[in-house]
């Protein structure tokens, strides 16, 4: 099997046969041709397999109201006591609810909403208790916004709940791997959805992680998962893809998947990037505790975006939003100079 990954390029100056990145506003002109026998080469856009390259160039259909042709900042409200990063702090769902008002006023469109942390090593959280946590306040929200609500759960119990409470979109760690029941609720609900690869779970999965090729070990988990929400009945234009930085990871493969996360668009799906905070950034950008690490979390997302990414999940969503306009306004402005 050939894998492309679109060379990507910024600006409105484009060279005859250009392509459109996406339906956005990043373009290219060539690819690079991956396989897992033979090395990589680079080959003009136009002599790839029309069906190959019109999964790269299509535009993306919106997903729960917002256009994928833009930047999108999907704010992290954990309500647990153990995340990595900020369990603790939204336990109580008037706090949590607070939060999250706060973080659309600085400009995230959508906030994922997780009951149950998924930071190495943490246990299971049962059905009960994840709804108990999640549910009052995707309700509140509901009552005092109509920003989409993502789920972040990987059980169809907390789903149902959560679409009852009114969330907008289904956010799976497992990749839709680990409860059978909860794709056939995703598609009777009719909601988008986001099938991220993780290797093991969260009890195990950072215990000596490996991989043939990660990269392609990685898109082939997430083709494969996309066909069967597609079999299950979700339409591929309402799948999101997130390549899983962190689960199951070491920090090289981390940045390989980042270095070459414009291959993810021949899924023919939005992508979105949840490296916010992770333990890579503390390492290469020497910040152990993870509130310290939005500098770095911000440069791998803006540099995410250059690739095209669609959707940065973030913990700091003010600072994120600012670096995404200077960088908006760093191309349009400069170059209709």
């Amino acid at each position: 099997m050939i894998y492309y990954r679109p060379l990507v390029q910024q600006g409105h100056v484009r060279p005859d046969g250009a392509c459109v990145l996406a339906g956005g506003p990043l373009w290219f002109t060539h690819v690079e041709a991956l396989s897992r026998t033979e090395p990589a080469r680079v080959l003009a856009a136009c002599d790839i397999p029309p069906a190959a390259l019109d999964r790269l160039s299509a535009a993306r259909a919106s997903i729960a109201g917002l256009d994928m042709g833009q930047p999108q900042i999907m704010g992290i409200l954990n309500v647990t006591p153990d995340s990595f990063s900020d369990g603790g702090r939204h336990n109580a769902p008037e706090a949590a609810i607070k939060a999250a008002l706060g973080m659309i006023g600085q400009g995230a469109g959508m906030i994922d909403i997780g009951g149950e942390s998924t930071r190495p090593g943490a246990a299971l959280v049962p059905d009960s208790e994840e709804v108990a946590r999640t549910v009052p306040v995707i309700a509140g929200l509901r009552r005092q916004t109509d920003v989409p609500l993502s789920i972040d759960t990987r059980k169809a119990a907390v789903a149902r709940a959560a679409i009852e409470a009114g969330a907008g979109l289904i956010n799976d760690v497992s990749g839709f791997t680990y409860d059978p029941a909860l794709a056939p609720l995703a598609a009777q609900s009719g909601l988008p959805v986001c099938v991220m690869h993780a290797q093991g779970d969260p009890a195990t999965m950072q215990q000596a992680p490996q991989y043939d090729n990660v990269l392609l070990d990685v898109y082939d988990f997430l083709e494969t998962q996309v066909t069967a929400l597609e079999r299950a009945g979700i339409a591929r234009d309402q799948v999101v893809v997130d390549p899983g930085i962190g689960f199951g990871k070491t920090t090289v493969h981390n940045l390989v998947l980042l270095h070459n996360i414009s291959l993810f668009h021949g899924l023919g799906c939005a992508i979105l990037l949840g490296a916010s905070r992770k333990r890579f950034i503390g390492e290469v950008g020497n910040a152990p505790p993870a509130d310290a690490r939005a500098p770095g979390s911000i440069a791998v997302g803006l540099a995410a975006l250059g690739q095209g990414v669609q959707i940065l999940r973030v913990h700091d969503v003010a600072e994120t939003a600012q670096a995404i306009r200077l960088w908006q306004a760093v191309w349009d402005e400069g170059n209709d100079a």
